[in-house]
């Protein structure tokens, strides 16, 4: 039962848009390319309560500065990568944000509870702390085997964009779990959410803060 917890109730109503429809089946990662890479497909609005978090952790959620390059990272850095998704999700323990907090979102660091958004950005604030530049370590929001609202880290790379999940301890290139990828962070600007689901046709073809192939 550890850390299976339904999380991102609010954030599955943000991403579901006016008229809170979304696909009902979940396709594999691997429909949307075998790339180690994801691809951007436009703007997309941040989930509720991450901008609700930001507007309590203002430097958190302020951008650093922008390598033009992915980052390239070294063994031992990759390493750290599962050294730190393993560390917390035996640090934390699983809880609703209703359990902790009695409302049905909220996004913050945990102490000992927490639910998924709340794993993401423990392991962000982590790997912060050890070095990593910002630019690298991006929120994301998926559809999980379950068709169900989830959160984890994705550590962009020179090697590819790798998953940091609090249901697993493994650290796996995003093409590789099994999930359905919405949006996540702008590696321009962490206040800035992009599109990574291919049939999302309501994005426009560019934004201020988003760059092809990012």
């Amino acid at each position: 039962m550890r850390r299976f917890v339904v999380c991102i109730a609010g954030v599955l109503a943000a991403i579901a848009g006016p008229s809170g429809a979304f696909a009902d089946s979940v396709a594999p990662a691997f429909l949307s390319g075998k790339s180690p890479f994801m691809r951007v497909y436009g703007p997309s609005q941040p989930p509720y309560g991450y901008v609700r978090f930001c507007e309590s952790h203002p430097t958190d959620c302020a951008p650093q500065r922008i390598e033009d390059v992915r980052f390239q990272p070294t063994p031992e850095r990759l390493s750290e990568l599962d050294e730190v998704n393993r560390w917390a999700n035996h640090a934390i323990a699983p809880a609703t944000d209703q359990e902790i907090y009695n409302v049905s979102e909220y996004w913050t660091y945990p102490v000992d509870r927490g639910d998924c958004e709340d794993y993401a950005l423990l392991k962000q604030k982590v790997l912060l702390e050890r070095g990593w530049p910002k630019s690298s370590l991006l929120l994301t929001v998926v559809r999980d085997e379950k068709g169900e609202g989830h959160a984890v880290l994705t550590a962009r790379t020179a090697q590819g964009d790798f998953v940091l999940d609090n249901k697993v301890d493994d650290v796996r290139l995003w093409n590789n779990s099994g999930y359905y990828f919405i949006m996540r962070q702008s590696y321009l600007d962490p206040r800035v959410w992009v599109s990574l689901d291919p049939n999302d046709r309501a994005v426009p073809d560019a934004i201020a803060g988003v760059r092809e192939g990012q």
